[in-house]
């Protein structure tokens, strides 16, 4: 499957998604943040080293998850059904290459990064 392909996302996709970011950034605050110590707790920032291990840990349970089904089905457990299986394992592969996409933008993005002239 490409990029390009259908379901995929194009560059034109991304750069509007970038213009989006980016204006969304420039906007000021609706709030000024309160200093530290007074009043309500400051909102908890997403770590993107926490985001990724909680993706990467669902994509996983998701395969485990499929593995066990399949091995249950093929055991002859009444309780698994084919549909369900194939489901699960439907599920996980579609995570997996989701996964797979994401890591090769993020790559292709660092090596952007990394060829530009400063």
């Amino acid at each position: 499957m490409s990029i390009g392909g259908i379901g995929g996302i194009d560059s034109s996709r991304i750069q509007a998604m970038m213009e989006q970011l980016k204006a969304a950034a420039a906007k000021p605050a609706a709030q000024p943040l309160a200093p530290a110590g007074l009043g309500e707790k400051p909102a908890a920032r997403l770590d993107f080293a926490d985001a990724l291990h909680n993706t990467l840990q669902g994509v996983s349970d998701r395969a485990k998850t499929a593995e066990n089904l399949g091995k249950r089905f093929a055991m002859g457990d009444d309780s698994v059904s084919l549909s369900d299986t194939m489901i699960a394992m439907q599920k996980s592969s579609i995570s997996f290459q989701a996964t797979v996409q994401v890591r090769n933008k993020l790559v292709s993005a660092y090596h952007d990064i990394m060829n530009m002239q400063v």
